[in-house]
């Protein structure tokens, strides 16, 4: 299993960050009909960006792993993987990480994928399930 780092995303990271977003969320986003500039994408990145941490393989950027967690239920809010090292299993291996977690401390897990983006897939694999539906995305719900 590869060795994760994460460290708290910097103002220093937001140029990494709009290309990873870029990189890993146009297509998905014209596929679904939203249309997005850069203005929308920095909103985006700058949503709950305390929360934000970049994930690191040998000292190399590899994403972005963003959570908002409350008293009772964690979000995935966001989490992308940079191209060049997708289908590697790392994004399986991080949201294993924060299933464990949410399960040592009895917290529900949430996410919303949009619904033309095929990590849906790799969620429901993992065990989540969809508990509802908007124009754009499904919700989804871990359950064991």
């Amino acid at each position: 299993m590869n060795e994760l780092v994460y460290r708290k995303a910097l103002e220093t990271d937001m140029d990494y960050l709009l290309q990873l977003r870029k990189e890993t969320m146009s297509e998905h986003l014209i596929n679904s009909g939203i249309v997005s500039n850069d203005e929308d994408q920095l909103l985006r990145i700058n949503y709950l960006f305390d929360q934000a941490k970049i994930v690191v393989l040998d000292n190399e950027n590899v994403g972005l792993l963003k959570l908002d967690e409350k008293e009772n239920r964690i979000e995935i809010v966001q989490i992308q993987i940079d191209p060049k090292f997708q289908k590697k299993g790392l994004g399986q291996q991080i949201i294993k990480e924060v299933i464990k977690n949410a399960l040592a401390e009895k917290k529900e897990l949430v996410l919303s994928v949009l619904k033309a983006n095929p990590a849906k897939e790799l969620y429901e694999r993992l065990g989540f399930k969809i508990i509802d539906e908007d124009e754009f995305s499904f919700m989804m719900l871990f359950v064991i």
